[in-house]
């Protein structure tokens, strides 16, 4: 797996754009405080912006916004008896924590943006912070299940008796690989391996793309989509490609069969998402930041592939929180990997 990180040779167009990048997003998704505002979901805040507002300060070398990124999280979202966070925040409600569960992407990358930070700025304390939270998340995320390593989703809420929840999305690759040589342990091998097995088997619908949600049986493996979601490749799922392709993964089906999706010329529009039951894919076109995934993905795919060229060029890549977070997440990605930009 490439390391997900800024290599000597990165081009100094490439840091300039991540820095630019970083720029816009901050001022438009993060209060003076240090939340990220999440402005498509009722202006809420969850682990998930925080970490990844902490991972875009950091290699935008953007010292002050980590702060004080780090700061409201640890006094805002903090869990009583471990180190990971709650998972949402709701302003102006009287207890804005209401559900203490944690979200496991969001933990993965505050504890990655940690690590990254004390290398960065040798702060010591940072070090320290991220380590302790990647020993919560193999103590209290990763189990086994039906032979096989996995990530719960949250410490609660997703294991039965039968089987196991998994989002596929939050197995950020590049993560896994900064917590394994921070917390040594053979179980970050394990989930990784057994992740990507994982991804190669989930594959549905006409373009063989991984879903949102996954069940895992525990008698015999059996992958199949969960009841109580839609059974789509959509929202969550577009991270996938996302983060295989950001780890040097761009041969694995789900970047392949992702980037094949979205540049299927029986498309008249750039598609948000595919519903597995009847292969309908959205009437409306994809936001800019999952257009800048459509075209990563063509990128490290290998394949030669374009995705149409009105998504290319948007009008305003950042329309709102999650569309600009992807953007930005995409211009790490092209740095770390060396794919090219448009």
């Amino acid at each position: 797996m490439r390391p997900a990180q800024a290599q000597p040779g990165a081009s100094d167009a490439a840091q300039a754009r991540v820095r630019d990048v970083w720029g816009q997003f901050r001022s438009r998704f993060m209060a003076p405080e240090g939340r990220i505002i999440d402005t498509g979901n009722r202006n809420i805040s969850h682990s998930e912006g925080q970490g990844y507002g902490m991972l875009l300060a950091v290699n935008a070398g953007d010292r002050q916004s980590f702060d004080s990124l780090w700061a409201w999280t640890r006094r805002s979202l903090r869990r009583p008896r471990d180190h990971l966070t709650a998972w949402r925040w709701r302003p102006n409600a009287q207890h804005p924590v209401e559900d203490l569960n944690n979200a496991s992407d969001g933990d993965l990358m505050i504890a990655w943006a940690l690590l990254r930070a004390a290398s960065t700025w040798n702060v010591p304390e940072y070090q320290e912070q991220g380590v302790a939270i990647g020993r919560d998340i193999l103590r209290l995320l990763v189990r086994n299940a039906g032979g096989l390593t996995v990530l719960l989703p949250g410490a609660r809420g997703f294991e039965r008796r039968e089987s196991v929840t998994i989002n596929p999305s939050y197995y950020c690759f590049p993560a896994i690989r900064a917590l394994a040589a921070a917390v040594p342990d053979p179980a970050w091998v394990r989930l990784a391996a057994d992740g990507l097995q994982i991804l190669r088997a989930a594959r549905f619908g006409r373009w063989n793309l991984p879903p949102d949600w996954l069940t895992l049986a525990r008698s015999d493996r059996r992958l199949s989509l969960p009841e109580n979601w839609a059974p789509r490749f959509s929202y969550d799922a577009v991270r996938v490609p996302l983060f295989l392709g950001w780890a040097g993964l761009g041969q694995e089906p789900a970047v392949q069969s992702a980037a094949g999706f979205w540049a299927d010329p029986a498309h008249n529009h750039l598609p948000a998402w595919t519903d597995f039951s009847n292969n309908g894919v959205s009437p409306y076109n994809a936001s800019p930041g999952i257009a800048a995934i459509a075209g990563f993905s063509a990128s490290v795919s290998g394949r030669g592939l374009r995705v149409p060229a009105a998504a290319q060029a948007p009008a305003d890549p950042m329309p709102d929180y999650y569309s600009g977070v992807l953007t930005a997440l995409v211009s790490l990605a092209r740095r770390d990997s060396g794919a090219d930009f448009w």
